[in-house]
This record gives structure tokens, C-alpha cells and sequence, in this order.
């Protein structure tokens, strides 16, 4: 009796062993396949961005020689910031326009002397479809960016802001920046066009160049 009893338990413990066993399999597979849809989600959704990374390839060189284009899908349309009046804005608001995004902050010599560079470029290239978007990272002290601004007579940019600074963190995590200034290419789908770390004279031929190969100009 006892011999039967043991072997009955042994057999519902290989039974109840093979169905855990395929529980897990089965929640691999649909988490597995979950992982797929989300990774060609956002490979759909950034379609537009990647093929502009394409083609700047070729034209990162001189003035934007560090330039990082997309090689996979990144949506940033969720990076956060404050506007002027200190209402909330995110990157999402600029859907439809291809974005030159530059982190930036009065403490960073390289970040004051591409400021007027960044101004002259936002004019040359305006347009319904292209903005440069500066969000100041300083901490303390928010009229400071606003006199800097003033004192090298910025026409065109605006005084974004980020005193948190959640989104050079935000970006810091995703693997895109290492320091100041940080500035993306973002498409018109709110993904990654490419990235640079580090000034650069953005209104010279090379960058013009590689921004209006973004824009398919």
C-alpha cells in the first residue's frame, strides 16, 4: 500500500512538474511574442525617422563629425520640459515637424558659444516643418539663461526649460547623452533622426547640409 502511494505521488509530481513546465513555456511564448509586436511597433512608428538616418549618413562629417545616426527605433516623444510661462510642454507637441533638440545650460562654455549658431541656423532653415528647440537645464536661478539670451541677442529661439533635469537624466538612461550640450534630430514621427554630444557650429555647410538631407530638402 505504501509502494502504490508513493509511486501515485511520484506520477502526479512528474504530471504536476510537466505542467508548470508548459505554463512557463506557454507564458515565455506569449510574453515572447508580446516583446515582438511591441519591438515592431515602434520599428512602424519610427519608419520615418530611420530612412532620414539613412540619409544623413553620408554627411556626417566636418562641423557635425559626431553625429550618431539612428540605427534603431527610438521614440523621444515623451521628453518633457516647461515652456516660457512655465506651462508643461513635451516633444510631442512638435509632431509633424523635424525637431533639432539641444540641451544646453549657462554654465557650459561649449553650450554659450553654439547658442548663436543654433539662433542663426533656426532663422536660416525656418520653416512650417523645422524648429530648433533649446531646453535649458540650469538648476538655479531661472533669469539667468533668460539675461544670457538677451545679452548675445537671440532672435529666435525660445527659452525652454528644464530646472529637474529629467530630460537630459531620461536621456542620459536611454544611452544618448554623456554630456553637455546634447543635441537630437528628431523626426516628424517624435523618434531619433541622430545624436551628438558636443557643440557645433550649426549654421556652417556641414550642418545645414546634413539638416536639410533630414528634411529630404
Amino acid at each position: 500500500m505504501t509502494s502504490t502511494s508513493g509511486a501515485s505521488r511520484k506520477r502526479l509530481g512528474i504530471v504536476a512538474g510537466a505542467a508548470l513546465a508548459g505554463i512557463a513555456l506557454g507564458m515565455g511564448a506569449v510574453y515572447g511574442i508580446g516583446g515582438f509586436e511591441r519591438n515592431g511597433q515602434a520599428a512602424a512608428s519610427c519608419k520615418a525617422s530611420l530612412a532620414a538616418a539613412g540619409r544623413v549618413a553620408s554627411l556626417v562629417k566636418g562641423q557635425v563629425a559626431a553625429m550618431v545616426p539612428a540605427e534603431k527605433p527610438l521614440s523621444v516623444a515623451d521628453l518633457g520640459f516647461m515652456r516660457p510661462d512655465g506651462s508643461p510642454a513635451r516633444l510631442a507637441d512638435w509632431a509633424g515637424k523635424t525637431v533639432l533638440l539641444n540641451l544646453w545650460a549657462t554654465w557650459c562654455v561649449p553650450c554659450r558659444l553654439e547658442m548663436p549658431a543654433l539662433d542663426r541656423v533656426a532663422r536660416s532653415l525656418a520653416a512650417p516643418d523645422f524648429e530648433v528647440v533649446t531646453v535649458n537645464i540650469d538648476t538655479k536661478d531661472p533669469e539667468k539663461p533668460k539675461r544670457f539670451l538677451e545679452e548675445i541677442k537671440v532672435e529666435t529661439l525660445v527659452n525652454y526649460a528644464d530646472p529637474t533635469i529629467g530630460i537630459f537624466k531620461t536621456l542620459q538612461q536611454r544611452g544618448r547623452s554623456r554630456g553637455m550640450p546634447t543635441t537630437m534630430l528628431v523626426g516628424p514621427d517624435g523618434c531619433e533622426i541622430g545624436t551628438m554630444n558636443g557643440p557645433a557650429e550649426w549654421d556652417h555647410r556641414d550642418g545645414e547640409a546634413l539638416i536639410k538631407a533630414a528634411l529630404g530638402r
